[in-house]
C-alpha cells in the first residue's frame, strides 16, 4: 500500500522534541541521556497511529517507552495526538498531562542493532504488523528468523517479544518461525485474545485492534522469550 505523503510532516517531527533525532549517538546511552532515569525500556515496532503506546505510557510511569514508524507521515498522526502547546511556545494546560516516558523514532526497523545496545530494551511489542504476503518477501516480516535475530541483539536476558495480529496466515508463519528456532520459545500463545481469558487480562487494544474486533475478526497473541 503506498502512503500519501504530508508535505507538513517532516517539519512537525523536526520541531517534537519527543521525536529523537540522530538516535545512534545515543546507542548505549538511552536511560542517562535521553530519559534520564533507569527504568525498563519497552520498544513498539510499527506503532501507527500511537493509541496503544500513549495508553501504556499513561498507565505505566515507571517504564520509559519508544514507538518507532518508519514513515513519518505515519508517525505524525502519533505525534499530532499529544497535548499542543501554545502558539508563544509556552505549554498549554494540557501539557501537563504528557507522558514523560515516551519518545519517537522514524527509522527503519531493520536498523535496530545500531540504535539500541545489547540488553539496552526490555520488551518489543509487534501490533498488527505488515504480512508482506508474497513469499519473496518473508525476510521484511517483523517475526521472521532474520528480524528475531536482530531482537536478540538488543534484548536484556529475560526480554519479551509481544506479537499481536488477526492475520492467521503471519501468525502460522510466526508460530513456525519460533519453533525452529534454537534460542527463542513461545511462552504463551492464542488464537483468540479476547476469548482468552488469562491473556487478555490488561490488554490494551490498538486501533487495528478494535476495528478488527469489531468485525467479528480473531485477534491471535505470542508472546517469545529466549530459552536460555
Amino acid at each position: 500500500m503506498r502512503l500519501r505523503n504530508i508535505p507538513r510532516a517532516d517539519a512537525v517531527l523536526g520541531a517534537c522534541p519527543l521525536v529523537i533525532k540522530e538516535p545512534d549517538r545515543y546507542r548505549g546511552s538511552w536511560n542517562a541521556d535521553i530519559f534520564q532515569n533507569g527504568h525498563p525500556i519497552h520498544i513498539e515496532i510499527g506503532m501507527g497511529k500511537g493509541q496503544f503506546l500513549l495508553t501504556l505510557a499513561a498507565q505505566n510511569p515507571q517504564i520509559n517507552y519508544v514507538g518507532i514508524e518508519r514513515y513519518s507521515s505515519v508517525l505524525l498522526r502519533a505525534v499530532e495526538k499529544l497535548p499542543a502547546r501554545s502558539d508563544e511556545g509556552n505549554p498549554a494546560p494540557a501539557q501537563r498531562t504528557m507522558p514523560e516516558n515516551i519518545r519517537f523514532l522514524c527509522i527503519d526497523a531493520a536498523d535496530l542493532p545500531e540504535i539500541f545496545s545489547a540488553g539496552e530494551v526490555s520488551r518489543i511489542y509487534l501490533n498488527f504488523s505488515d504480512p508482506w504476503p508474497k513469499a519473496r518477501h518473508a525476510r521484511r516480516r517483523l517475526t521472521s528468523k532474520e528480524y528475531f535475530a536482530r531482537y536478540d541483539r538488543i534484548l536484556a536476558a529475560d526480554g519479551q517479544v509481544e506479537f499481536k495480529t488477526d492475520n492467521r496466515g503471519l501468525f502460522d508463519f510466526s508460530v513456525e518461525q519460533l519453533k525452529a528456532s534454537d534460542i527463542w520459545e513461545i511462552t504463551a500463545c492464542t488464537w483468540d485474545l479476547h476469548r482468552d481469558t488469562s491473556m487478555n487480562e490488561g490488554n490494551v487494544m490498538t486501533e487495528y485492534e478494535e476495528k478488527f474486533s469489531s468485525l467479528g475478526n480473531p485477534i491471535c497473541k505470542l508472546i517469545a522469550s529466549r530459552t536460555v
